[in-house]
């Protein structure tokens, strides 16, 4: 079903959202990954590229500029966007061990910034610059993702107040393009994952992209009907989330 199509992951060099890039590749769709990591965009991207056609795109999903050129690269090179996974994002990654974010009375305000504008912000204007796009061929899926964090220990407000918002934003934009055919869902991946950089005893003790299996794929096949509602990956299906 998606062979064929063009679909753009942000965050796409690493973790999570590379593992949606290469489940998108095994299904032949053409596949394009976002990050501001040259070095890991590259190598993810030849990876890819063994799977289907790929192409590699450095921007930062902060900056409109470079979404728009990101948004412009893909339509003169395929023509479409049918797909936008916005997993780029800033993470806390405090289930690996690593050191807690500052508390907000501690928190410069430069950090709690980018990380807004890069999770709620990022969302935002790739969702914006794609939308155009999908309207005018009255057909998309944008997948949002969600991450929660416990109120206690501290240190993960910025982060949380993040998704909590991107959940709100996608119940908006579903509606607003409901008319348009556009479905736009929230992914969960509902348990802290290790990724590539996390601490071997993480790697150990936390579950892999992997245990995400094709969940990304199912929400990019997801029906009008389901627009605006979250969803997980459960023994080989999505399941809704509350």
């Amino acid at each position: 079903m998606l062979e064929g199509k063009v679909v753009i992951v942000t965050g796409g060099a690493k973790g999570i959202g590379r593992h949606a890039a290469k489940t998108f590749a095994q299904e032949k769709a053409k596949v394009v990954i976002a990050d501001v990591n040259k070095e890991l965009l590259q190598e993810t991207s030849r990876e890819l590229g063994q799977l289907t056609e790929a192409l590699a795109i450095t921007a930062d999903v902060r900056s409109e500029d470079d979404v728009k050129k990101m948004v412009d690269q893909v339509v003169s090179r395929f023509g479409r966007i049918d797909v936008l996974v916005n997993d780029a994002a800033i993470v806390p990654h405090f289930a690996w061990g690593i050191p807690r974010w500052p508390r907000i009375r501690d928190m410069e305000k430069e950090f709690w910034d980018r990380v807004i504008q890069t999770n709620l912000g990022g969302t935002f204007l790739c969702t914006k610059h794609v939308l155009p796009q999908m309207e005018a061929r009255r057909s998309g899926h944008i997948i949002n993702l969600y991450g929660g964090g416990g109120v206690t220990p501290f240190g993960a407000c910025a982060y949380v107040v993040t998704k909590d918002a991107i959940r709100t934003f996608t119940r908006y934009v579903a509606e607003e393009v409901r008319e348009s055919n556009v479905c736009v869902v929230i992914f969960s991946p509902r348990v802290p994952i290790a990724t590539e950089g996390a601490p071997e005893e993480a790697l150990k003790r936390l579950p892999g992209p992997e245990i995400l299996g094709n969940g990304f794929v199912l929400a990019a096949e997801l029906s009008m009907d389901l627009t605006g509602q979250m969803f997980a990956y459960e023994n080989g299906k999505l399941v809704r989330q509350a």
